[in-house]
């Protein structure tokens, strides 16, 4: 058994498209519409489906936004150098909620970005 995917319900499927590719750098590699049912799948990731594990965006054509709710914490994604990931995500328009720097009780580098419907992304170094 292995992870798939990682499926988010977002309101502004171009938003987050805007974000996932132009900002994070993930590769498009399958969207599909779904007429009858009024939604769209997207299916992006860093690496294709059947290397690793990818993110698939849900856009129901009829919902703009959603409660995300206190359950969903964050995912997480792995980049060589928190501090410059960061602050290239930041100068592409990106929402930084917690600057990089050690996490509070560790030594650990870290910084939290916000996508477009609220979700929270964790950026880690890889070696972490």
């Amino acid at each position: 058994m292995r992870f798939l995917h990682t499926m988010l319900r977002v309101g502004d499927l171009a938003a987050s498209l805007n974000f996932y590719v132009d900002i994070l750098g993930m590769r498009l590699l399958r969207q599909q519409d779904f007429p009858d049912g009024r939604f769209t799948l997207v299916f992006l990731g860093y690496t294709d489906e059947a290397s690793g594990t990818v993110l698939e965006l849900t856009h129901n054509w009829d919902t703009q936004d959603y409660d995300l709710g206190n359950g969903y914490g964050h995912i997480a994604i792995g980049v060589e150098d928190v501090y410059a990931a960061a602050n290239k995500i930041k100068a592409a328009g990106g929402k930084i909620v917690r600057e990089a720097g050690p996490m509070l009780h560790g030594q650990t580098v870290l910084a939290f970005v916000e996508d477009p419907d609220g979700y929270k992304i964790e950026l880690l170094s890889i070696d972490a």
